[in-house]
């Protein structure tokens, strides 16, 4: 039985890597950039749901209004207004994540690769 220490695991260095990653302030940097957009957009977006509900079981009448013809109302149109709103987030968040995050994201990568992708 040997009491010398065995060289150092491949997972070890790779941990030790990892962790100097998340304590760069490039990737400080990116956590930032990814909650700047998610957190603001969240809180939006809620807000615009939570009116849809509240207008829906409280304000009858006014979603009621007819618009257009004899079936179309304030309450559809709201309705299809949060579909509208959920794929316009995605789209503005995967311009925001190519411009913002992606690139940065890729160079963080690559650096913790050592230059291979």
């Amino acid at each position: 039985m040997s009491t010398d220490t065995p060289p150092a695991a491949p997972s070890d260095s790779l941990s030790e890597r990892y962790l100097a990653v998340q304590r760069s302030d490039e990737f400080a940097g990116l956590r930032r950039a990814l909650r700047g957009f998610v957190f603001p957009m969240t809180i939006a977006f809620f807000l615009w749901y939570a009116l849809y509900v509240i207008l829906s079981a409280y304000a009858r009448d006014f979603m009621g209004t007819r618009l257009f013809g004899s079936n179309i109302n304030v309450a559809l149109v709201f309705g299809l207004l949060q579909f509208v709103s959920t794929f316009l987030i995605a789209w503005y968040y995967s311009r925001y994540a190519d411009r913002k995050i992606d690139p940065v994201a890729d160079k963080i990568r690559d650096e913790l690769n050592g230059g291979e992708s």
